[in-house]
């Protein structure tokens, strides 16, 4: 074995007949174990672990040394600066080696392992000299597996980490502010959620962000579209089945709580599980066992379910789709989800978010987007939500590269006519409120409207045909509104 790969040995001891011994018991194996510095009291021992880090490996340590600074809190201190350092405690017969509480102490510290000074050959050796030994080689293999778990555990969390950059989400509002919060208080729960949201609004997003700030996130996060997997089919996909349980059956299947096992299983649109199937999920939370189709034996499952839907449950109960045993089972933490068109300037951010990823995605500069182009999005419906952005955001980047102008929404391949209902904020025309002179009143519409038009024209004078104008009268009704 070279230098390199001996175990490293920082020993701490005021008492030189005691470092002798020390060194007499550990040369037999010179070759694999090396006492690499001696220090007398804790302070010393302190400054040594903390300017040469990862140099030690083990420290074997005198519980009785001189100075203030000895016994539980040198260890413990010791482990704050470096917590992979395994120490090992000697002590004389003065201490009462079958106390437990002592031993605990030790232990609670910090400590690997702890001895007595004195064998039979009291002059050479520390303890029984191969036993001694013996308890350094087992140290040394623990740091090396602690270690490695730290090394693997960084790996693991550099990849939540990435793969929460991935589904990071956007929004600034005080409605995502609160959401967030939400998400960073149930994830360290383990109660059941409920997410209410209309479609397009992440509900799986919020259950994926759940999942990976939750001590499962290491474990598998497992969705489901309930919607989307026929009736007949559901109960095996959930459950799984033994091979035989019915015809076309030629081998066991696990099901998705198994495959979700120690981890997050997501049942979006939950409301459209059938009856049956409802009554299984029921007492999986009841008695967290699941039957497989076929077989006697229940199977126990430690899963932590998140339900969403874009129905109200409530209702669904009322109407007697929906088991209320089951709702009340769901609905233990509910998080409400808002639509879009609540979100104000998170519009604008998720669009730049989008228009960021499908510009690099497809290899294109990133358009510029003009002021009347973010008014428009500002004030659209967006009944479709989040999902509704993304694709008009995809559309717009195939379609248009330098710049995105109002006349490009208006595209019917963008949004066509439907921009019309909130853009230039004809609701905002003022009904209420001290009366207005006709002319007053009038010259306010006419802008409003007139913007519009252009917006959703190919050009000006495309803009006074669907006016019923002449191009002439539209350029000078344009410069009496202002508008240039």
């Amino acid at each position: 074995m070279n230098e390199m790969d001996k175990i490293k040995i920082l020993l701490i001891e005021d008492e030189d007949f005691d470092v002798r011994r020390v060194k007499n018991t550990v040369s037999y194996y010179e070759d694999r174990i090396q006492i690499v510095d001696i220090v007398s009291n804790g302070l010393a021992a302190l400054d040594l672990v903390k300017n040469n880090n990862d140099l030690y490996d083990v420290i074997i340590m005198d519980f009785q040394i001189s100075g203030g600074l000895k016994g539980e809190t040198l260890i413990a201190k010791i482990k704050e600066i470096e917590p992979l350092i395994q120490i090992i405690v000697i002590t004389k017969m003065t201490i009462n080696i079958t106390n437990y509480e002592f031993a605990n102490s030790l232990i609670s510290a910090g400590a690997f392992w702890y001895c007595t000074k004195y064998p039979g050959n009291i002059e050479e050796y520390i303890y029984q000299p191969t036993d001694f030994c013996l308890s350094i080689f087992n140290a040394y293999e623990k740091k090396r597996l602690e270690k490695q778990k730290a090394k693997s555990d960084r790996r693991l969390n550099k990849s939540i980490d990435s793969i929460l950059e991935t589904k990071k989400i956007i929004g600034e509002s005080k409605p995502m502010i609160h959401l967030k919060e939400l998400i960073e208080r149930y994830a360290v729960s383990e109660a059941n959620i409920l997410i209410n949201g209309a479609s397009g609004t992440g509900k799986e997003l919020v259950a994926w962000n759940i999942h990976l700030k939750s001590r499962r996130k290491y474990e598998n996060f497992v969705p489901i579209n309930c919607g989307s997997i026929p009736a007949e089919l559901i109960e095996s996909e959930l459950f799984g089945y033994e091979k035989g349980s019915f015809t076309g059956a030629s081998g066991n299947k696990a099901g998705l709580f198994e495959n979700a096992n120690n981890g997050t299983l997501f049942l979006d649109e939950v409301a459209e599980l059938p009856l049956q199937a409802q009554v299984k999920l029921l007492r999986f939370l009841q008695e967290g066992e699941i039957e497989k189709i076929g077989r006697r034996e229940k199977i126990s499952i430690n899963v932590r379910i998140i339900a969403a839907t874009n129905k109200v449950l409530s209702d669904e109960v009322n109407k007697g789709r929906f088991r209320e045993d089951l709702y009340y089972r769901l609905n233990v933490v509910p998080i409400d989800l808002v639509p879009l068109n609540k979100r104000g300037e998170d519009i604008i951010l998720l669009f730049e978010h989008f228009l960021d990823y499908y510009s690099a995605d497809l290899g294109f500069a990133k358009p510029i987007v003009e002021d009347e182009a973010k008014e428009i999005l500002m004030n659209y419906d967006w009944n479709g939500n989040v999902r509704e952005l993304k694709n008009v955001v995809q559309r717009l980047v195939i379609n248009f590269s330098d710049r995105i102008t109002g006349k490009d929404l208006a595209n019917p391949l963008i949004l066509g006519a439907k921009a019309l209902k909130k853009n230039e904020n004809l609701s905002e025309i003022p009904f209420s409120g001290p009366i207005m002179p006709l002319k007053d009143m009038e010259r306010i519409f006419r802008t409003k409207y007139f913007k519009y038009i252009r917006s959703i024209s190919s050009s000006d004078s495309a803009a006074a045909e669907q006016l019923g104008l002449a191009p002439s009268n539209f350029y000078r009704m344009c410069k009496e509104l202002g508008i240039k």
